[in-house]
């Protein structure tokens, strides 16, 4: 059965917020899935596989249905965007499933606004600060974002998707590699102009986001911290296991890959019922 989708805002201008509502709020407790810079949209598959409670989405500053800038993003400020959002439900603490860049913009969320959240899940938070090649992916990340400014989209996605596919510890001599073309990806290296791309606006703020220890440790057990099975050591998957090590836990093992929620792609297998089913095993 189909799930009518309600769609909202909170703010105006260039604070304005999108996000939508499947099922009665007065059901049950919440689920807020999220990722960065992920819209609501990739979120879809996913929110039609878990029943019983109100699903909520969102799209990130700057993504799909919120206004554009060319300004920094930093997880601070998607953790204010989350609690505008949460407070607008008023429907009391909520759960949390935040991916990705989203893991973060949750970890921040937790630190600065702990009684929006009742249990959470941050899967693959791509945090670089406690990894020991973090310097180098430091190096790694500055070197796209100066790409980005100065070539434009297509040459910076080729380094970011080079980045997020490489899988081990980043070797010093890692950029000295050729740099890759972004026909490989089906990308134009030639410069738009454009510098909106929400991804390059929210690094590399989000790798080097440090974490409130304490604020997460209050959590106790019901913050849970999880990798993908197929995720091996990509960056991602390194990051949010790095995090769960810092507070001396165990990251959970989810189905398939980073993007294991999302149907499955040519290139990109995904488990989206395997992925509700521990998400839902991990939130009861």
């Amino acid at each position: 059965m189909t799930t009518d989708v309600r769609t909202f805002t909170v703010g105006e201008g260039d604070e304005l917020i999108t996000y939508d509502v499947r099922g009665d709020l007065a059901s049950g407790r919440p689920l807020f899935v999220f990722g960065s810079p992920m819209e609501a949209s990739y979120f879809g598959t996913l929110a039609g596989l878990i029943h019983g409670r109100p699903i909520v989405t969102y799209d990130p500053r700057g993504t799909a249905r919120n206004p554009t800038g060319t300004d920094e993003i930093t997880p601070q400020r998607h953790a204010e965007d989350l609690h505008r959002v949460i407070a607008a439900l008023d429907a009391g603490p909520v759960d949390c499933m935040g991916t990705s860049g989203g893991a973060v913009n949750l970890l921040a969320l937790a630190a600065a606004y702990p009684d929006d959240i009742h249990r959470a899940v941050a899967h693959e938070a791509p945090i670089v600060a406690y990894l020991p090649d973090k310097d180098i992916a430091l190096a790694v990340l500055r070197d796209m974002g100066e790409t980005y400014r100065r070539e434009g989209n297509g040459p910076a996605m080729a380094r970011f998707i080079a980045l997020v596919m490489y899988d081990g510890e980043l070797t010093a001599d890692y950029l000295d590699r050729p740099a890759p073309d972004p026909a490989m990806f089906g990308m134009s290296a030639d410069d738009d102009g454009d510098r909106t791309n929400p991804l390059m606006r929210n690094m590399p703020s989000c790798n080097e986001y440090e974490v409130d220890v304490a604020a997460l440790a209050a959590f106790g057990d019901r913050f849970v911290h999880a990798h993908g099975a197929e995720s091996g050591e990509q960056l991602a998957s390194r990051g949010g296991r790095s995090v769960a090590a810092l507070l001396g836990v165990e990251s959970v093992e989810f189905p398939s890959n980073h993007a294991g929620f999302l149907p499955p792609q040519p290139h990109q297998p995904g488990d989206p019922e395997g992925w509700a089913a521990k998400l839902r095993e991990v939130l009861d």
